[in-house]
């Protein structure tokens, strides 16, 4: 049964639907689920595969996130303990607290800050930590991970820029080696941590594989958490009972409040997943060879699935609906994002010191924009300003 809407029923808080609905395209030959039930059975079932990824190299060092079956869920199970409750309380907690006072110093110190610098650089503190990227210029290392993602772009750049692109990606990637994992790898071949490159040395992994390992795992910490950041911080300032009551509220409420909003905007839109053999469910069938393309989106706001008022942020749609209140916004089965939880630990102690903060206020709304290359928003140009100290 639905759950009654507490809110008008044309209630909308969504900030990003407008842009995505747009921009957001999807190839003619794919089918667009937007089902959350169907969605769910599907991500959660054995045939499917991703889509838009293969293993590079030998599978034995191909990076779990390009892994399906098997192989994926026995590295999977290696690198999980980085993500643990425990690991955030005992190891990330500390990095989180410790950037975000410097960060916040800062802006106190010069009175106003822009958001989406503030949150990369606490995304990538906590990132680096992880991974083991902490031999090296934490901010310009930052720098060096994000030019990578020009190879994202490099599929379509025209065919006179793309050898540039190409080049381009590769120097990149060789500054990122020598100048950031390399540092990284003496020091944990002297002594190892708990972290993703300590890992990766005690499975014989080579160079080239440690590459993309690592910077898979940084982009996927950094990119999509500075706005995560950003757009929760957006419609905290904007509602003021949404404010108070996050600011009030024990660990577990804010936590719902943040899942609530990533629910509604999304950073990560659609998965692709090819099917592999005919499958019917509960809610629906596919037919071998089908390209599909799980709309997050639209999931998180199907009605038969997150109840009435699908628009309205509401902080209690998840424990009234039994289900955990971010719904697909980190993805689902096998291959649900294993930081989510470090995703929203850091957005809230950010946000719950940035918020207390003498005279805080959002002086200037984010510009937000399309990246065809991440099929997400991004958002730039935030100012807050607060009391100098």
């Amino acid at each position: 049964m639905i759950a009654k809407c507490p809110f008008e029923a044309t209630r909308d808080d969504r900030k990003s639907a407008a842009l995505a609905a747009e921009r957001m395209t999807v190839s003619p030959d794919a089918r667009v689920v937007s089902s959350l039930a169907f969605a769910r059975e599907l991500l959660r079932s054995n045939v499917t595969l991703q889509a838009a990824t293969t293993a590079i190299g030998d599978p034995a060092f191909a990076s779990v996130f390009f892994l399906d079956g098997e192989p994926h869920k026995r590295k999977r199970r290696t690198v999980v303990r980085f993500f643990t409750p425990k690991a955030i309380s005992t190891r990330y907690r500390a990095v989180m607290e410790e950037a975000t006072g410097t960060l916040l110093a800062r802006l106190r110190a010069r009175g106003q800050g822009r958001l989406d610098q503030m949150s990369f650089q606490l995304a990538a503190a906590v990132a680096a930590e992880i991974v083991g990227l902490t031999n090296s210029d934490q901010a310009a290392m930052a720098r060096r991970i994000r030019a990578t993602l020009i190879a994202l772009r490099v599929p379509s750049m025209s065919r006179w820029r793309r050898p540039l692109g190409r080049v381009q990606a590769t120097c990149y990637g060789a500054l990122f080696l020598f100048r950031d994992l390399r540092p990284a790898l003496r020091a944990r071949r002297a002594q190892r941590r708990e972290d993703v490159i300590s890992h990766l040395l005690d499975e014989g992994y080579p160079e080239g594989a440690m590459i993309v390992e690592c910077l898979t795992f940084a982009v996927a910490g950094m990119i999509t958490t500075r706005e995560f950041i950003v757009m929760a911080a957006w419609h905290l300032f904007g509602d003021d009972a949404l404010r108070e009551r996050f600011l009030t509220a024990q660990e577990g409420d804010q936590i719902a409040i943040l899942e609530e909003i990533i629910r509604l905007d999304p950073v990560v839109n659609v998965i692709s997943r090819r099917v592999t053999t005919d499958m019917v469910t509960a809610s629906g069938s596919v037919t071998e060879g089908e390209t599909l393309v799980i709309d997050i989106r639209g999931a998180n706001v199907d009605e038969a699935g997150v109840g009435e008022c699908p628009y309205a942020l509401d902080p209690e749609r998840g424990r009234r609906m039994k289900t955990p209140g971010s719904y697909l916004s980190f993805g689902d089965g096998s291959h649900r994002c294993p930081g989510a939880q470090v995703a929203l630990h850091e957005t809230r102690v950010f946000l719950d010191r940035l918020l207390r903060v003498p005279g805080i206020r959002l002086h200037r709304e984010p510009d937000m924009r399309w990246t065809d290359e991440l099929m997400g928003y991004e958002l730039r140009n935030a100012v807050v300003t607060c009391d100098r100290s």
